[in-house]
């Protein structure tokens, strides 16, 4: 997930592709000046951590079910469940994309999505461009995920809020989002303009196993989804989509010693940002500064490891959070 400063020059494509009028009621939908400050990238750019502990102090059974989900996991990584997957090799997961949008460039055309789909495809079957760059001490650990994403529907719903607070009210048509579509066969992915949160904006957040089917799945800043001129190539989708699958972020969260529950992931700690020269030693070891569950900028960032697959076919397995998917 990338961290980005906005130039002079991309704030004023910013305010011109956004000075078109919606033509959802003919309401003019200028982005004012309040929308520009909140593009600047909060502290810890991927929310999911701090949702997950703001919905554990309102729900103290989550912590309860994510436990039984991490005993599971574990168990059925040593036991060998995580080899079940879909009979041509590939676990098939199909997406819906809901589109809450406010003016037309918030509106991104169905080309996007596709675009977005085309780079999560890349990244979890060993085909992203960057694998090149991956130092050879990594190589033997570089896992192919064998999960495609496929396109069921696109849901577009027009909202006037500058602003989404990452409380999931998104998910939600009473609330001006959009309802869940058959969360326990759909990966649902929601499209928003602004996320604030720490002073800045986060680019995305996602809902680890165990959370309310009502809420389950990914939420995306419309300006990190797919290739978008804000310098982003779409690989904030495949850092939520590896929490989404329980993956944790690489250096577990805290100081060395902190666990992301992955044996071939080296201890850090904390995380990368841009793009890092190998190598940073960290905790005695060398970073993977290039995993997709780091902060390294989007173009640096090339692969998932051999535990991480483990870990996440654990939630498709016989008696995983998301079996149903892999039926």
């Amino acid at each position: 997930m990338k961290k980005v400063i906005l130039s002079m020059a991309v704030l004023a494509m910013l305010m011109f592709s956004c000075e078109k009028s919606d033509p959802v009621n003919g309401e003019e939908n200028n982005l004012n000046s309040e929308n520009q400050e909140t593009f600047s990238i909060a502290k810890d750019h991927c929310g999911t951590m701090g949702v997950l502990s703001e919905k554990m102090s309102e729900d103290p059974t989550l912590e309860v079910k994510m436990q039984a989900i991490e005993q599971f996991t574990q168990q059925a990584i040593k036991s060998g469940l995580t080899k079940r997957i879909a009979s041509d090799g590939v676990l098939e997961i199909p997406v819906v994309f809901h589109v809450i949008y406010r003016t037309s460039s918030e509106n991104i055309p169905n080309s996007q999505l596709q675009d977005q789909l085309d780079i999560l495809n890349e990244d979890f079957n060993m085909n992203n461009p960057g694998r090149n760059t991956i130092p050879g001490e990594f190589t033997p650990v570089e896992a192919n995920i064998g999960v495609r994403f496929v396109l069921q529907d696109v849901i577009r719903k027009y909202n006037s809020k500058r602003r989404w607070n990452p409380d999931d009210r998104m998910k939600f048509t009473s609330q001006g989002g959009s309802d869940v579509v058959n969360p326990q066969e759909y990966l649902n992915i929601w499209i928003v303009n602004n996320m604030p949160y720490q002073g800045g904006n986060i680019l995305g957040y996602a809902q680890f196993p165990g959370g309310s089917w009502s809420t389950d799945g990914v939420v995306l800043d419309y300006r990190v989804t797919g290739y978008t001129a804000w310098g982003f190539t779409g690989r904030t989708a495949t850092h939520e989509v590896g929490h989404w699958m329980n993956l944790r972020h690489i250096w577990g969260d805290g100081g060395c010693g902190a666990s992301d529950f992955v044996a071939d992931t080296p201890d850090s700690d904390g995380p990368s940002s841009g793009c890092p020269i190998y190598p940073q030693v960290n905790c005695g070891t060398n970073d993977m500064t290039m995993n997709f569950m780091d902060y390294s900028n989007d173009e640096c960032m090339n692969m998932f490891t051999l535990g991480q697959k483990d870990r996440m076919m654990a939630v498709f397995a016989n008696g995983g959070f998301r079996e149903q998917m892999a039926q």
